[in-house]
Protein backbone atom coordinates (compact mmCIF):
# COMPACT_ATOMS: atom_id res chain seq x y z
CA UNK A 1 0.00 0.00 0.00
CA UNK A 2 0.98 3.57 -0.85
CA UNK A 3 0.38 6.82 1.51
CA UNK A 4 2.02 9.24 -0.60
CA UNK A 5 1.35 13.36 -1.22
CA UNK A 6 2.94 15.65 -3.43
CA UNK A 7 1.82 19.27 -3.52
CA UNK A 8 3.10 22.48 -4.50
CA UNK A 9 0.96 25.45 -3.56
CA UNK A 10 1.83 28.89 -1.20
CA UNK A 11 2.35 28.90 2.64
CA UNK A 12 -0.62 30.55 4.04
CA UNK A 13 0.88 32.12 7.17
CA UNK A 14 4.75 31.45 8.68
CA UNK A 15 5.47 28.81 10.11
CA UNK A 16 4.66 27.83 13.89
CA UNK A 17 7.91 26.27 15.67
CA UNK A 18 7.79 24.02 18.91
CA UNK A 19 9.60 21.61 20.52
CA UNK A 20 8.84 17.88 22.04
CA UNK A 21 9.49 17.43 25.59
CA UNK A 22 13.36 15.56 24.40
CA UNK A 23 13.76 18.94 22.34
CA UNK A 24 12.72 17.79 18.87
CA UNK A 25 11.79 20.67 16.91
CA UNK A 26 7.92 20.23 14.89
CA UNK A 27 6.91 23.26 12.83
CA UNK A 28 3.28 23.60 11.71
CA UNK A 29 2.14 25.83 8.52
CA UNK A 30 -0.99 26.16 6.27
CA UNK A 31 -0.22 25.78 2.44
CA UNK A 32 -2.67 26.38 0.08
CA UNK A 33 -3.23 24.96 -3.59
CA UNK A 34 -5.15 26.48 -6.67
CA UNK A 35 -6.97 24.25 -9.13
CA UNK A 36 -8.54 26.18 -12.35
CA UNK A 37 -11.46 24.89 -14.14
CA UNK A 38 -14.27 26.07 -16.77
CA UNK A 39 -17.91 25.39 -14.99
CA UNK A 40 -21.03 24.30 -17.31
CA UNK A 41 -21.33 27.66 -18.59
CA UNK A 42 -18.35 28.09 -19.59
CA UNK A 43 -16.76 30.43 -17.02
CA UNK A 44 -13.31 29.94 -15.57
CA UNK A 45 -13.49 28.93 -11.63
CA UNK A 46 -10.67 28.99 -9.44
CA UNK A 47 -10.72 26.71 -6.41
CA UNK A 48 -7.89 26.66 -3.00
CA UNK A 49 -7.77 24.16 -1.13
CA UNK A 50 -6.43 24.45 2.44
CA UNK A 51 -4.08 21.92 3.31
CA UNK A 52 -2.13 21.36 7.47
CA UNK A 53 1.46 20.43 6.99
CA UNK A 54 3.72 19.32 9.37
CA UNK A 55 7.57 18.92 9.84
CA UNK A 56 10.03 17.12 12.30
CA UNK A 57 13.78 17.35 13.42
CA UNK A 58 16.13 19.15 10.68
CA UNK A 59 13.33 19.14 8.42
CA UNK A 60 11.32 21.07 10.30
CA UNK A 61 14.72 23.45 11.99
CA UNK A 62 14.82 24.10 7.93
CA UNK A 63 11.36 24.92 7.53
CA UNK A 64 11.22 27.04 10.45
CA UNK A 65 14.62 28.99 9.57
CA UNK A 66 13.55 29.73 5.63
CA UNK A 67 9.45 29.61 5.17
CA UNK A 68 7.52 32.39 5.25
CA UNK A 69 4.12 33.39 4.18
CA UNK A 70 3.50 33.44 0.74
CA UNK A 71 6.49 31.34 -0.10
CA UNK A 72 6.49 28.90 -3.33
CA UNK A 73 7.37 25.11 -2.35
CA UNK A 74 7.20 21.68 -3.38
CA UNK A 75 6.31 19.39 -0.20
CA UNK A 76 6.16 15.26 -0.23
CA UNK A 77 4.79 13.45 2.58
CA UNK A 78 1.68 11.32 3.64
CA UNK A 79 -1.47 11.69 4.77
CA UNK A 80 -2.36 11.34 8.28
CA UNK A 81 -5.73 11.71 10.34
CA UNK A 82 -5.96 12.05 14.07
CA UNK A 83 -9.48 11.65 16.13
CA UNK A 84 -9.99 13.23 19.44
CA UNK A 85 -12.67 13.93 22.02
CA UNK A 86 -13.66 17.77 22.59
CA UNK A 87 -14.41 19.39 25.74
CA UNK A 88 -18.19 18.40 25.49
CA UNK A 89 -17.80 14.92 24.13
CA UNK A 90 -17.84 15.10 20.28
CA UNK A 91 -15.60 13.43 18.39
CA UNK A 92 -13.75 15.69 16.10
CA UNK A 93 -10.86 14.68 13.28
CA UNK A 94 -8.08 16.62 11.63
CA UNK A 95 -6.00 15.96 8.43
CA UNK A 96 -2.48 16.64 8.38
CA UNK A 97 0.41 16.27 5.36
CA UNK A 98 3.49 14.39 7.15
CA UNK A 99 6.02 16.28 5.52
CA UNK A 100 9.39 14.07 4.39
CA UNK A 101 10.74 16.64 1.33
CA UNK A 102 10.69 20.04 0.94
CA UNK A 103 11.84 22.31 -1.72
CA UNK A 104 11.46 26.21 -2.19
CA UNK A 105 10.75 27.22 -5.87
CA UNK A 106 10.29 30.94 -5.74
CA UNK A 107 13.50 32.69 -7.63
CA UNK A 108 16.23 33.39 -5.61
CA UNK A 109 16.53 36.82 -4.79
CA UNK A 110 12.92 37.72 -4.11
CA UNK A 111 12.38 38.94 -0.84
CA UNK A 112 11.46 37.49 1.79
CA UNK A 113 9.44 38.67 5.37
CA UNK A 114 12.74 39.95 6.98
CA UNK A 115 13.89 41.61 4.40
CA UNK A 116 16.50 39.68 3.02
CA UNK A 117 16.84 38.68 -0.62
CA UNK A 118 19.19 36.09 0.34
CA UNK A 119 16.92 32.94 0.34
CA UNK A 120 18.69 29.06 -0.84
CA UNK A 121 16.89 26.49 -2.93
CA UNK A 122 16.75 23.52 -0.10
CA UNK A 123 15.60 20.22 -0.74
CA UNK A 124 15.94 18.27 2.31
CA UNK A 125 14.70 14.54 3.19
CA UNK A 126 14.05 13.01 6.58
CA UNK A 127 13.63 14.58 10.59
CA UNK A 128 16.64 13.05 12.20
CA UNK A 129 19.85 14.79 13.24
CA UNK A 130 19.18 18.84 13.93
CA UNK A 131 20.64 20.93 11.18
CA UNK A 132 24.03 22.63 10.97
CA UNK A 133 25.96 24.88 9.25
CA UNK A 134 27.36 21.64 6.95
CA UNK A 135 23.90 21.13 6.10
CA UNK A 136 23.01 24.66 4.25
CA UNK A 137 23.90 24.49 0.40
CA UNK A 138 25.37 27.75 0.45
Amino acid sequence: MINKVILVGRLGKDPEVRYTPDGMMITNFTMATDEQRKDKTGERVQKTEWHRIVTFGKLAEICGKYLVKGKLVYLEGRIQTKAWDDKEGVKRYTTEIIASNMQMLDSKGQRSADGSSEEPSISHSGADAPLSEEDVPF
